[in-house]
């Protein structure tokens, strides 16, 4: 179990003490003031305790334990104090939304009790979030593979999302990246309830009547109210609710002060990024979100999608046969007759590759298939036919 903690106060003496008392039952970290606090909490490792005073000059305790929540929402944050009034008592658990409060001057033995405690409460979130992440993500996983093999050309766009949000909630650094994944397989869970042939219409950037528009504009809102229903998911949920929302003007409902979610703001990047490459070039799609990025999008977002765009990846004509793991198709690929199986940009996985294998055998699939493969990256090996 990981026993980090950090100490943070602007009195060196106290932290020196503490440093004594604890350093046998935990691996203890010191910062004298907030500014140097700030910085260890940037670092790539989190804390598992992070006990910080209240009244400090430049950074205050509250700065601190915010700055920690922001970072490292499942580290433990203590408050220590000589002024536990009301108003601060407030503010602390308003912004740092701390665990427990600790009055100065704090024994020794109290605070490593609080320590422990604050231990167990760390490993119990940690615990939660790895069984979320792995049981809702199997679960949302399974139910988007099904529907991009029911329909193609509706949520074969989640797959080809959710590749790029991995990526960018990677290299942002995202701290709910499980939520801000989920959201994307299930972007476009709304779609159950718009007609195959309107679907087929927008995909197509074909015009779209105002009955049609108005179906196509209100499946983040049907989407969003489907995955309420999956307990715990109620994060994912709004991301999938706001996916349209431009910087520039609030979502319906919103007060226009409202901040959009990090998610949905990464959400919104890819999946008109997504639109903009089934008509046109790459390239071309940037043009477009690069210049919106003051108004519609989020900068930040943009800027790491071009990032992830500029990686070497190579052509590969395969047959099924050759097909692996983790790479993506460059084409859609298509029965003999045309009937389309998989859609361009879709991730290859056990479900597709068995379903190209049976199509193979009943009615007979175009070969070769384009797919592209990062240079250097070692796909899995293929399911045996």
């Amino acid at each position: 179990m990981i026993k980090r903690v950090l100490l943070v106060d602007d009195e060196p003496n106290i932290l020196n003490g503490y440093k004594r008392h604890l350093r046998k039952q935990f691996e203890v970290e010191v910062a004298e003031g907030g500014g140097q606090a700030i910085q260890r909490l940037d670092s790539d490792e989190a804390y598992a305790v992070v006990v910080s005073d209240m009244q400090m000059p430049g950074v205050s305790g509250v700065q601190v334990l915010a700055h920690a929540a922001r970072l490292h929402p499942d580290t433990v944050r203590v408050m220590l104090t000589g002024n536990a009034d009301q108003q601060t008592a407030v503010v602390a658990v308003n912004e740092g939304r701390i665990f427990r409060f600790l009055n100065k001057p704090c024994q020794p033995d109290l605070l490593a009790q609080t320590l422990e405690e604050g231990l167990r409460q760390y490993q119990l979130l940690r615990t939660e979030h790895n069984l979320l992440s792995k049981t809702l993500g199997g679960s949302v996983s399974l139910m988007t593979e099904v529907l991009s093999l029911v329909n193609p050309l509706a949520f074969g766009s989640s797959s080809r999302i959710r590749h790029l949000t991995r990526k960018i909630c990677a290299h942002l650094s995202i701290t709910n990246a499980w939520e801000v994944e989920a959201a994307a397989m299930l972007s476009k869970i709304g779609c159950v309830s718009v007609p195959q042939q309107t679907l087929e219409k927008w995909y197509g950037a074909k015009p779209l009547t105002p009955d049609e528009q108005q179906m196509i504009d209100a499946h983040p809102l049907v989407g969003a109210s489907l995955v309420r229903k999956i307990p715990r998911l109620n994060g994912v949920a709004k991301i999938i609710e706001r996916q349209n929302c431009r910087l520039d003007r609030p979502c319906q409902g919103d007060s226009p002060d409202e901040e959009i979610p990090l998610g949905a703001r990464v959400l919104k990047v890819l999946v008109d990024y997504d639109a903009l490459i089934s008509t046109a070039s790459a390239k071309k799609a940037i043009e477009v979100l690069a210049n919106q990025r003051k108004t519609w999008y989020d900068a930040t977002v943009v800027a790491a999608l071009v990032e992830i765009l500029q990686e070497s990846e190579v052509i590969r004509m395969l047959s099924i046969a050759e097909l692996k793991f983790g790479m993506l198709f460059d084409q859609d690929v298509k029965t003999n007759d045309g009937s389309i199986l998989v859609t361009k940009g879709q991730e290859v996985n056990e479900s597709i590759i068995r379903r190209l294998q049976n199509f193979e055998r009943s009615q007979g699939v175009q070969q070769p298939i384009a797919v592209r493969e990062l240079c250097g990256e070692s796909a899995s090996e293929p399911v045996a036919s």
